[in-house]
């Protein structure tokens, strides 16, 4: 593949906590940030190893709450090469105001943490009315939004998507699906659902390439339907990386040997021309 490898689910940690507290999201603080953090000189340094030519860098809620401090300075302090992914309270009265403050500051996109490593999922706030006004300033200001949930969420997500339609919605990890009934996936029938909604991108990360290998699932049946369902065009490789264990180098190669059935322009997509539509910073 000739297309530069582009990474769009990395995150970073600061090493100096006077200056970046942490302030996890839901106070509890996840586990690998303590265990195996990544400080964005350390995620440059495996960039190199593994031959990753940008990233976009989604900042830690679990670490920092809604304070996207770190994800931006460290961002811009290598702005040829990262673009930042924050997060904000989509319900706050200012949130609005609060966006654009961040957007003056060179954050790229924005990031919903309904559940995952220290909390169950609770989608309830993906269709709060309070939310609209700082979605309709996504469509304004051309920033993606990626949304971390599970299937009881992708009917919200469905709404939103289609409520604004000129807002990117990316989903994490595919929305988590279960795969492990095999081909032709009835379980993730959910996530199939969303292939007609055409702003809504999906992000390939090691949770996937993980449960393709168990049970009946194979990365050859299920990648190649997905790529039928949606259009590679619509998808993204995201490492995870330091949340999954492993190099990025890696973790870079599980991704190349599941996705290794698909052609090669579908994997130049995926590997690289898909994030730099979503963020055009990164072309």
């Amino acid at each position: 593949m000739t297309h530069p490898f582009i990474d769009i689910h990395p995150h970073i940690i600061s090493d100096d906590e006077g200056r970046y507290p942490p302030a996890p999201l839901f106070g509890k603080r996840s586990d690998w940030s303590h265990e195996r953090p990544s400080t964005v000189e350390s995620l440059i340094a495996a960039m190199d190893a593994a031959g990753v030519a940008k990233a976009a860098v989604v900042h830690s809620s679990t670490t920092y709450g809604f304070d996207n401090a770190y994800v931006v300075d460290g961002c811009n302090k290598y702005s040829d090469r990262l673009v930042a992914v924050g997060s904000v309270d989509m319900l706050d009265d200012n949130v609005c105001a609060v966006i654009r403050g961040w957007a003056d500051r060179r954050l790229s996109g924005l990031r919903i943490f309904t559940g995952g490593s220290t909390k169950d999922f609770d989608p309830s706030e993906l269709n709060d009315p309070r939310s609209f006004k700082a979605w309709d300033l996504l469509g304004e200001l051309g920033l993606p939004m990626c949304i971390q949930t599970g299937p009881v969420g992708l009917p919200q997500v469905a709404v939103l998507a289609k409520k604004f339609s000129n807002v990117n919605i990316i989903l994490d990890h595919l929305g988590r699906p279960d795969v492990l009934d095999g081909a032709p996936y009835a379980k993730a029938a959910s996530l199939f659902e969303l292939a007609d909604v055409p702003n809504i991108y999906l992000k390939l990360t090691p949770r996937i390439f993980d449960d393709v290998k168990k049970e009946k699932a194979s990365a050859e049946t299920f990648f190649s339907r997905v790529a039928a369902a949606f259009g590679a065009g619509r998808m993204a490789w995201g490492s995870n990386f330091p949340t999954s264990p492993g190099a990025l180098s890696e973790i870079l190669a599980t991704a190349q040997a599941g996705l290794a059935s698909l052609g090669e322009e579908d994997r130049s997509w995926i590997f690289g021309k898909t994030a730099q539509h979503l963020y055009p910073a990164l072309a």
